[in-house]
């Protein structure tokens, strides 16, 4: 495990020029009671630690708006209106955890743990950033993220804010696939974007957050962060695949649906899908199900005709429309990106529902 005081030095793409100033925690503005769950069911023992590993990131860069804005006061006062937004999605701000009936089953339980929300500086513009002609390793800087212990798998979305020496900040998400969807997620940082503008619009933020740290001096060294191996920060190529007409069978038909969409992913991306992949599916009011399949086994699933009729396939998330969120009322994002992580020789199918509930999500993503 590499610490991330200095995001690993000269040989990263920062060059060292990357430092963590702060570490706190965000929990919802009040308890959660009654406490909420979600159970995961696993169909086979998690001895594959990439069903754990898998993640969704999501970038946003800012230029600096006003002499009022920089990603210090953005992160002060994420304390207050993400502990808000908290209050209807309180599971984000809850823990992954082994089922004590079961020991392969996973729940999520709300227990009001908090986000980690991590603020860090890069001595560089953020003009070079965003002119840098490839810039997968560099985005991976600017995101923080933890692996999940097999034994333990103790986890919570991790939010992290870098100011650039020109004024202009980035807020990288990470949250893990067994936490919450992509779709869900951007869902949910629209709302909380909207409300935090809400909240500074009515003046019920002072001008000066309590906790800007700036005003807390600087620290006499870097706090320290455990990063997982390099492999789980790679990004891994998705294609996206849209059903508009909602299935009431999902539960049944789940399989056929992926092996349509992985023999049309891979015929459009031109890749081919690994050996063994991990199996996501979420069936609104029943419990979450992970599955450890095979792409041989697939092959032999008969593919399903449902849905045929309007779906679609992107190979970007250009649908989450994230050039449109704003931290500061018309500041919108210079540069987005967003990923799921690559796990080594391990691809994944996640079925979800579309956040309206009309319709079906479909992501194969490649190593």
């Amino acid at each position: 495990m590499a610490n991330s005081g200095s995001n690993g030095g000269a040989a990263t793409p920062f060059g060292g020029k990357l430092r963590v100033e702060g570490i706190q925690t965000v929990v919802p503005t009040k308890p959660t009671d009654p406490r909420q769950s979600s159970r995961i069911i696993v169909s086979q023992n998690l001895s594959s630690t990439a069903v754990l590993q898998r993640r969704f990131h999501v970038l946003l860069c800012y230029n600096k708006a006003s002499d009022d804005d920089s990603g210090w006061l953005v992160a002060g006062r994420i304390k207050d209106s993400l502990g808000r937004a908290l209050q209807e999605q309180p599971l984000l701000a809850g823990r992954l955890r082994r089922r004590e009936e079961s020991g392969d089953d996973l729940e999520i339980v709300s227990n009001d743990s908090g986000i980690r929300l991590v603020e860090a500086k890069a001595e560089m513009g953020l003009g070079g950033f965003v002119e840098m002609k490839e810039k997968r390793k560099a985005e991976a800087e600017l995101l923080f993220w933890e692996d999940v212990l097999d034994l333990s798998p103790q986890f919570s979305p991790l939010f992290y804010v870098t100011n650039f020496k020109c004024g202009g900040y980035s807020i990288g998400i990470s949250c893990s696939l067994l936490l919450v969807d992509p779709f869900l997620l951007t869902t949910f940082v629209k709302k909380w974007a909207n409300a935090h503008n809400n909240i500074i619009s009515r003046n019920e933020s002072p001008k000066i957050p309590t906790f800007f740290l700036p005003n807390h001096g600087k620290p006499t060294s870097s706090p320290s962060l455990l990063m997982g191996s390099n492999t789980t920060k790679d990004v891994a190529e998705s294609v996206i695949f849209n059903i508009p007409t909602k299935i009431l069978d999902l539960d049944k038909i789940h399989k056929n649906l992926a092996a349509l969409c992985v023999d049309e992913a891979e015929r459009d991306a031109g890749w081919k899908l690994a050996s063994n992949f991990s199996l996501f599916l979420k069936v609104p009011f029943e419990d979450d199900r992970v599955e450890v399949c095979t792409r041989q086994g697939l092959l032999d699933v008969p593919k399903s005709c449902l849905g045929m009729n309007g779906m679609s396939c992107a190979r970007t998330w250009d649908e989450l429309e994230l050039d449109e969120i704003c931290f500061s009322e018309g500041n919108k994002p210079i540069y987005a990106s967003c990923w799921i992580n690559s796990v080594v020789d391990e691809g994944s199918v996640m079925i979800v529902p579309s956040t309206n509930d009309l319709g079906v999500k479909i992501v194969v993503t490649f190593t």
